[in-house]
């Protein structure tokens, strides 16, 4: 009897403990899904951050030495100084541009009748952004981000380099003081809003869905076609009669200049992606892939129209290459990257080769030729070959949305028209009151000496 009465007490003992034992374990299974759902606060990741810290310094590389080489080895040897001496002061006033307001108009939020066209003053001079304050944009890493300062100098670096890309229009033939106050005012009012459109939360490009992963329009479309106007309203060069072109005075500095923006642009493109991660890997690799076709591609061109394979060309079609990707660079793969970069040079040789002398005009070092058509067919390209293999959101023509065709054509010819337009617009009134084009004297005599100052070799004593 006693070990009867002795069960129930145990069984009843056991229900009083179990039971809030199991309440307490439904009431976790009922609250596990809604834990799950908490998004972690984002932070700043070591890892991201030291990538794009060497992503940043890889995209100022590009200006200087990168571009100033490129370009400054294809001009004549009076005008290397100039060429150098654009691309180094523009690193620096733009650089200043961009921390007092440049960054807040590009990114910043935009309200009232600005919006949705150019960002506000909010963080004029980088107010209220602490050190410790983690970007507000990101691609693929929700919750492991840089540091807003990082983000703020990386796009820097990117508004650096697109007015100096103008340079390859106007070389040889602009005043420096002109050339200062034009650069300047056209980074202000066309850069600034282009990079609002395209790369803002709220740029009215960006709410349309237009795909620019690194800079297509907002770099090389913008600077191509601002390089074409230029080109134009400047006028042609001094020639010696009957020359159309001028030989380049020091091919070896071309070549440098050429491998050092190949190794820059891994910065520009796998670091647009905001993080050390797949993505950052896959635009790494069909940037390389892209500028390898386009460089073969033009070797073959050269070969079979010149008849003699360039350093030249090979070169030219490298760059070519790197601008056509630099859009897609975060959609495609690789076959998207090889079609891109093989058609690209062939696009490019023709419009330098064929269509400018049929023109007229003078763009001395095919800014417009190489950057603008590259551009726009990277931009276009991206349209047509984007994959949700890369990123699953976003797919073109060729996977089933040509919708995102039509979208990309709406980016190139906004920027087209907007940066045309305004370009003409600052180009008439710096030339009005200050002068843009030199003198047939300094001209002849060269940039270097009545520019500057200075010439670049001197004849050993």
């Amino acid at each position: 009897m006693k070990s009867k009465y002795l069960g129930y007490i145990g069984f009843v003992l056991g229900c009083i403990i179990l039971l809030p034992v199991s309440s307490f374990a439904q009431a976790i299974a009922t609250a596990a899904p809604a834990a799950a759902a908490v998004v972690p606060a984002p932070f700043i990741s070591a890892g991201n951050t030291a990538w794009m810290l060497v992503a940043t310094a890889l995209v100022m590389l590009m200006t200087i030495p990168g571009l100033a080489l490129f370009y400054g080895g294809l001009v004549r040897n009076k005008n290397i100084l100039n060429v150098l001496m654009q691309c180094f002061i523009l690193l620096a006033v733009i650089s200043l541009e961009w921390v007092a307001f440049g960054y807040s108009n590009a990114f910043g939020a935009s309200t009232g009748f600005l919006a949705p066209y150019i960002g506000g003053f909010d963080w004029a001079f980088l107010k209220g952004i602490g050190i410790s304050d983690v970007s507000p944009y990101y691609i693929s890493q929700a919750t492991e981000r840089i540091p807003h300062l990082v983000f703020i100098m990386f796009q820097c670096m990117f508004a650096v380099i697109t007015p100096a890309l103008i340079i390859g229009a106007y070389a040889e033939r602009m005043k420096f003081r002109g050339f200062l106050i034009f650069s300047l005012l056209w980074s202000v009012f066309v850069y600034n809003p282009i990079a609002h459109w395209v790369w803002s939360a709220d740029g009215w490009l960006f709410k349309l869905g237009a795909l620019d992963f690194a800079g297509g329009t907002v770099v090389h479309i913008n600077a191509g076609i601002a390089a074409l106007v230029t080109a134009i309203m400047l006028g042609k060069r001094k020639l010696p009669k009957g020359q159309h072109i001028t030989p380049p005075h020091n091919i070896p500095f071309v070549v440098i200049g050429a491998a050092l923006l190949w190794f820059g642009w891994f910065g520009f493109n796998a670091g647009s992606g905001l993080a050390a991660d797949g993505l950052a890997a896959s635009a790494f690799l069909v940037t390389h892939i892209a500028a390898a076709a386009a460089a073969l591609s033009w070797v073959l061109l050269d070969w079979f129209h010149n008849k003699k394979p360039t350093i030249v060309g090979i070169s030219t079609g490298a760059v070519a290459g790197l601008v056509a990707i630099t859009p897609a660079a975060g959609f495609v793969d690789v076959s998207g990257a090889i079609i891109i970069g093989l058609l690209v040079s062939v696009m490019c040789f023709f419009m330098v080769s064929v269509v400018k002398r049929k023109l007229g005009y003078d763009d001395s070092l095919d800014a417009f030729g190489v950057h603008g058509i590259g551009g726009i067919w990277g931009a276009i390209a991206t349209g047509l070959f984007a994959t949700p293999l890369i990123q699953s959101a976003y797919s073109g023509t060729f996977y089933g949305n040509p919708k995102q065709l039509g979208i990309q054509i709406v980016a190139v010819l906004a920027t087209l028209i907007y940066s045309g337009i305004l370009t003409a617009i600052i180009f008439k009134i710096v030339d009005k009151t200050l002068g843009m084009r030199a003198t047939e004297e300094e001209e002849v005599t060269g940039l270097d000496l009545t520019q500057h100052d200075e010439i670049a070799y001197n004849e050993a004593d």
